[in-house]
């Protein structure tokens, strides 16, 4: 395999760099200088432009000595852009040719003075020169547009480029090593990313993101939850005087086809942006699982089972943002998201229990089908009020009302049962939350000094209604089981006060806040008569520090606390029975966690992008899923506050320009973890090595083609009882543009050399070790369409800030 891919890489490489052909015998050439120092800037970005179409038609970076220079242009004026991190940019307008026998134009030295302020891009109607990643005092951020790849592959495989951010093979998300974290759209939370955000990414299209932010130090002004940050992820907003949008279809081999729609409109003071979008699996995929587990308290025994799952199913999202100017110092904006899937399940299942002399104990075949329905909405409004002293100072009024609801009816059929008494059965379960939100932040920026404070109040109300019914043998009725059906309420207020100060100097920038948080819960269990109450208090502050050593060397320092609320699916108390002998349920009773964080992380710009980080995180309490098995031998999966979690981890990422077409991405992270807890009277210890490195590279051709190469490896996780398995993937994508660079066509290919990847876990116990396996698509092949239109000339105002609600965890984070 090793061979194979090298062999593969070195053809891509190799034929990159020879498709250039030379038409015709124009050229440019000239120098970029630092205009203080006096000497020569290497991989600065020089953009070349029709004068006239003011279109770019080609890019290269200043070699070492500075120089730079275009050949075989065709006879018109042009004109450059020139920029590079840490200086001003520069734009020029060039001579005409001077002969038509040998056109040339030497322009000589080209001086960059070096910027004072914060970095900025420059751009030249459509041409934008801008780094992809930025390194800010409390996060940083990846520039999707920047990436080549954009219009070919979906927001999840996006997500494995950035910066401390990891996908493993379930396409789970992972930041810095861990699953609790927020993901936010546009900073605020969304029903399209409610329950399980990597189905809805992985089917929205890359070109859809302006740019991706981790925030590694979440300032005050935001929830405290979230243990390993935040990941912002920011849709493209080209809202301006007129009209523009696109169109964006795909075809995936497992996951089917899909259609997205993205509109801008913007007349006078009214502006409008928003999407929707669907995609449809309706051919039935298949794939399988087994699981194994040898007993050895209270009998010896081994349950060993094999499973066969298939899936259908349709998801559509939307997202629509207002907004209306009364005039220079008055804006009101709404928005509204909506997301519903419906999922068609089914499984089948053969269970096998032998004893310690491998006879048979028990046997049964098992069958079920059932329906999965998400659905989510949210409504927001938000006034901002303007000030005439000072036009960046703002003070905003939000209101939002959310609601997410889950539905699941699964029916289950036995046959072939051997020594086996339980009768057919089917469940129900309807839960969800709904929450109103009010929030209230005024901003008054400085020069040297920026002062931020706001309240905030939510009022959450979560439930789950589910009921389990048997199967008469004699009446083939379903008769309700009262033992397994139960109503449950669950109400969480959080009230909260921020305060923070930015002190921007020269070469320092400072950010400290603190955060005071109030939070009430009251839980009810109708079928037991019983009830939670908790009220408890934090205090959460967050301080980040960035030391601009020089033009393109930085130096970062950030400590915060974050607070890690169970959220519905772990709280619930749902008994989820469709595998008889293997059960999962949440648990009301989880307490919140404090999470604290140290990092220390070093940027240079100077030579494409490069960032080495260290943090170390620590934690008690925490929320663990855990495992047991009972009397009946059956396996119980649930939540406890039962963790002690120490890390420190290692981070590197880099975007290297190895020529002025061939670019190299580096995204790594190696991370050491202790994990200890107590659980059902026993200790657990457990610690190693886990991380992630995920290579890719990208190759722009002449004539709009675009070619990359991906290279991701995901270790073992550390877990409390056990540990997960490692995965290797290989992804290659090919892009043309077409119609005038209205529309490009791609192809992206996920591991096409592997059918299926079969990812192991493992528990270990006194009492049991417990080994299951599940087959994931390996081999996905996405071809996808994007077409652009429309024209626009003017900008239009968004709200300075915006509801988060950031502030509870759970599945969504995984």
């Amino acid at each position: 395999m090793k061979k194979i891919i090298f062999l593969i890489s070195y053809c891509l490489v190799y034929f990159c760099i020879k498709a250039q052909t030379p038409n015709t015998s124009g050229s440019i050439k000239g120098t970029v200088m630092d205009s203080i120092k006096n000497q020569p800037l290497r991989y600065a970005t020089v953009v070349l432009i029709d004068y006239s179409t003011k279109q770019p038609v080609k890019s290269i970076l200043s070699k070492e000595n500075g120089a730079f220079e275009f050949i075989h242009l065709s006879i018109k004026k042009y004109q450059l852009s020139v920029a590079m991190t840490g200086f001003e940019n520069k734009i020029i307008l060039l001579p005409n040719f001077s002969s038509a026998n040998q056109p040339a134009i030497n322009i000589g030295n080209i001086l960059l003075p070096v910027s004072i302020n914060k970095l900025k891009d420059v751009e030249v109607n459509a041409v934008i020169v801008k780094p992809i990643i930025k390194q800010e005092v409390d996060r940083i951020s990846y520039d999707v547009q920047a990436d080549p790849e954009n219009s070919a592959t979906n927001v999840l495989d996006m997500l494995r480029k950035v910066p401390l951010v990891s996908v493993d093979a379930s396409d789970n998300i992972r930041l810095k090593g861990g699953t609790d974290f927020k993901i936010l759209i546009n900073g605020k939370p969304s029903a399209l990313i409610a329950k399980d955000p990597s189905d809805i990414l992985k089917a929205m299209p890359a070109s859809n993101i302006d740019r991706i932010e981790v925030i590694t130090t979440p300032p005050a002004k935001y929830d405290a939850e979230g243990l390993a940050g935040i990941i912002n992820i920011i849709t493209k907003k080209n809202i301006a005087q007129g009209y523009n949008g696109s169109i964006n279809t795909n075809y995936n081999t497992i996951w089917g086809p899909g259609l997205n729609l993205n509109g801008t409109i913007k007349e006078a003071k009214f502006g409008m942006n928003g999407y929707v979008g669907m995609h449809d699996q309706f051919a039935k995929t298949t794939s399988s699982s087994g699981y194994n587990n040898n007993i050895f308290n209270p009998v010896i025994s081994n349950l060993s089972q094999l499973s066969s799952r298939s899936m259908t199913g349709h998801n559509l999202w939307s997202s629509i943002e207002l907004s209306y100017e009364f005039d220079s110092l008055n804006l009101l904006t709404g928005g509204f998201n909506y997301f519903g899937s419906t999922n068609l399940p089914s499984t089948e299942q053969s269970s096998v229990i032998t004893d310690a002399n491998n006879a048979l104990l028990q046997s049964f075949q098992l069958g079920s089908t059932g329906t999965i329905q998400n659905g989510g909405t949210d409504v927001s409004l938000n006034y901002q009020l303007g000030f005439k002293k000072n036009k960046e100072q703002f003070l905003t009024a939000s209101y939002k009302y959310s609601a997410q609801s889950n539905a699941q009816n699964t029916v289950t059929a036995y046959s072939d049962k051997y020594n086996y008494s339980l009768p057919d059965f089917r469940q129900y379960n309807s839960s969800g939350t709904k929450e109103q939100t009010i929030q209230l932040d005024y901003i008054q920026p400085g020069k040297i000094l920026t002062f931020e404070a706001g309240a905030k109040a939510i009022l959450r109300n979560s439930y789950s209604n589910f009921s389990s019914d048997n199967k008469d043998s004699i009446t083939s009725e379903y008769i309700n089981n009262p033992a397994q059906t139960n109503d449950f309420s669950y109400f969480q207020n959080v009230y909260s006060l921020y305060n923070s100060y930015q002190l921007k100097l020269k070469k320092f920038i400072v950010k400290a806040g603190l955060r005071a948080e109030h939070t009430s819960i009251s839980a009810d269990f109708t079928s037991t008569a019983s009830s939670i109450k908790q009220d408890y208090n934090n205090l959460i502050p967050s301080v980040s520090m960035q030391w601009k050593m020089n033009a393109t060397n930085s130096l970062n320092f950030g400590f915060s606390q974050r607070i890690q609320r169970p959220g519905i699916w772990q709280l619930n108390p749902f008994i989820d029975r469709s595998n008889p002998l293997v059960i999962n349920a949440g648990n009301p009773n989880l307490e919140p966690v404090t999470n604290h964080s140290l990092e220390l992380s070093y940027s240079n710009f100077k030579k494409g992008s490069i960032t080495f980080g260290v943090t170390y995180t620590f934690a008690n309490n925490t929320i663990e899923n855990v495992t047991s098995v009972g009397t009946d031998t059956v396996t119980i999966n649930t939540y406890q506050n039962v963790g002690r979690n120490r890390g420190l981890s290692f981070t590197l990422n880099a975007n290297y320009p190895i020529t002025k077409r061939l670019n190299i991405n580096l995204n790594t992270q190696l991370l050491h973890v202790w994990l200890s807890g107590t659980y059902n009277g026993q200790f657990y210890n457990n610690s190693g090595f886990q991380g992630h490195c995920f290579v890719s590279t990208g190759y722009t051709f002449n004539k709009g083609y675009h070619a990359g190469f991906n290279i991701g490896y995901d270790s073992r996780y550390v877990l409390l009882q056990g540990e997960d398995n490692d995965y290797f993937e290989v992804d290659f994508s090919v892009s043309k543009e077409i119609m005038k660079n209205k529309a490009t066509i791609s192809v992206y290919a996920n591991d096409p050399f592997i059918e299926y990847r079969r990812l192991d876990f493992y528990t270990n116990t006194n009492d049991f070790h417990q080994r299951n396996f599940n087959e994931v698509y390996g081999r996905r092949i996405n071809i996808s369409f994007r077409y652009k239109f429309g024209k626009l000339s003017s900008s239009i105002k968004q709200n300075q800030r915006n509801i988060n609600n950031d502030d509870v965890g759970g599945r969504s984070n995984h």
